[in-house]
Parts: C-alpha cells; sequence; structure tokens
C-alpha cells in the first residue's frame, strides 16, 4: 500500500518533513516498518498551498520518492503553511502520474492509503455514481481518485466527515451486492487548505495505521531545548502513516474507525460510522 503525511501550522519548508528527519517519508519509501508492504516505489507526489483559500499546487513523479532529484530540489526551496506528501505503492493500478496521490479538485487535496477491493467488479457501479458535473475532471485509473469523487459528489465540500461516511457506505453497499466481503480499507487525508481532516477505518476494522503528533506545548515541555518546537505555532501539526523523527512520545495514535479535524483553536476527533447517502 501506500505512506503518508498531512502537515498544518507555520510555513515550513518541505525538506524539514521529507528528507531532513529521521525515518523522514523518503527513507519510508525504502524502508517502511508499519507498512503493508517495505517498499514503497511506484511514484509519489505533494501538494501545497501558498495562500489561504487559494488552489493548491501539486507535483506528481512515478519516479521512487528516494531516486528524484527534482523532489528534493523542490523539497529545499518551497515552504508552505499546509503540505501533504504520498509515495505510492500500488495495489494494482497503472505507475503513472495521473494515479499519484494527492489528487486535487479546485482547492481541495485527498490522499488515500489502502484499496477498495476488488475494484474492478465494482468500479462501474461506483463511478456512474459520481456527479455528471465532476465525472470529467477523474484522470486517472485507481479505486482511490473515484473515492475522492464519490466524496466530493456527497458534499465534500460543505461537510466533509458526512461525504465521506456516505462514500464508505456507498462503497460498502456496492461491494457487498458483488459478494466482496471487505469491501474497503483506508486512511484518508483531505484538506480546503484551512482545516485538515482525516480518517480511519476498514471493513474489517483492522485499519492501517494513522499518528497524529502531540500538541506542541507539551513536547515543548518535554523537550525545552529544542529549536524546532520554538521555531513553529501552538495551532501546528502532523497527521502521518508511520511516524518519523526522533522524539520519544512525539506521536499518538487515532483510534480504529475514527475521523479527526486539525483547525485553528481545539482539534477535534469523533467516532467515524459509514451509511448510505440521503
Amino acid at each position: 500500500m501506500c505512506r503518508w503525511l498531512a502537515y498544518s501550522g507555520s510555513p515550513i519548508h518541505l525538506d524539514e518533513l521529507l528528507v531532513k528527519p529521521k525515518h523522514s517519508l523518503i527513507d519510508q519509501s525504502l524502508h517502511s516498518t508499519m507498512g503493508a508492504t517495505t517498499t514503497n516505489g511506484d511514484g509519489f507526489g505533494i501538494g501545497w498551498y501558498d495562500r489561504v483559500g487559494g488552489e493548491p499546487g501539486v507535483f506528481h513523479s512515478t519516479e521512487p520518492a528516494w531516486n528524484d532529484r527534482n523532489l528534493r530540489s523542490l523539497a529545499q526551496h518551497l515552504s508552505s503553511p499546509v503540505i501533504m506528501a504520498h509515495i505510492r505503492a500500488s495495489t494494482g493500478g497503472a505507475i503513472q502520474q495521473t494515479n499519484c496521490h494527492p489528487f486535487r479538485h479546485g482547492r481541495w487535496l485527498w490522499m488515500h492509503n489502502g484499496l477498495i477491493r476488488d475494484f474492478a467488479k465494482v468500479k462501474r457501479d461506483l463511478v456512474l455514481a459520481v456527479d455528471p458535473e465532476l465525472y470529467p475532471s477523474i484522470e486517472g485509473s485507481t479505486d482511490s481518485e473515484v473515492f475522492f469523487f464519490l466524496a466530493l459528489t456527497f458534499g465534500l465540500a460543505d461537510d466533509p466527515p458526512s461525504a465521506v461516511e456516505q462514500a464508505v457506505g456507498f462503497i460498502e453497499s456496492v461491494g457487498r451486492a458483488h459478494g466482496v466481503e471487505q469491501p474497503i480499507q483506508m486512511t484518508v487525508a483531505t484538506t480546503d487548505g484551512s482545516r485538515l481532516w482525516a480518517f480511519r477505518y476498514s471493513s474489517e476494522r483492522s485499519s492501517r495505521t494513522l499518528f497524529l503528533s502531540q500538541e506542541i506545548e507539551t513536547l515543548r515541555a518535554q523537550y525545552p531545548n529544542n529549536p524546532t518546537l520554538w521555531s513553529v505555532s501552538e495551532e501546528t501539526r502532523l497527521v502521518v502513516s508511520e511516524p518519523f523523527g526522533g522524539l520519544v512520545g512525539a506521536w499518538r495514535e487515532v483510534p480504529e474507525s475514527s475521523w479527526g479535524v486539525v483547525q485553528p483553536g481545539p482539534d477535534e476527533l469523533h467516532p467515524f460510522t459509514p451509511r448510505l447517502p440521503g
């Protein structure tokens, strides 16, 4: 499957997340310790915002993240308050740029680690449920992008948790109608550039790992001499598939079947319950 990270907080250079930390995302592309596969070499992507409310920039490549000079160069120079990065291990989709995450539509970005099982069986029914006005914007061939466009169809722009719950409920209903016992495995991150939502769920209730960074105030108390912790705002957070960095106690696991939002003020964490649309 895949590994990803989502960052929200003080503007930061991408290499502070992708390259420099111990067991960084680039290191995880070769040496993942918690993923379904050790190697995630089927392409990568980054997404970032240069202003709140604007459309994000994206960069995708089919090269392995550990072997792409352009990624390292960009990471040294790009700075953003909201960043998404994803390293891909294909579950069957073609290795091409349009299949690399994060996916973008308008001001929204979307990343997925997991799969819609037996996607070939259920693809037609799922795609036909996408809003006809949104359908022409689907560029690739992955289950993850169809998942994104189902969430958009069910109201992602207005209520992300409700939209994702409806999309998952619909995917499970279609899957089971086709004899698929456990239709979906997922950790998902999505953002509009101002708030960041993360979801952890699977039909078998045994989901891929997902972690949220501790509050900056807590980490400052634990590590008062760490200059990085004093250079970012108290609102700074990371959501990751797999922890990185060398700070003990810096991460807490997101509970099974739950969703959370990173936002100005208090963050939130709630149960995730799939339901049929409408």
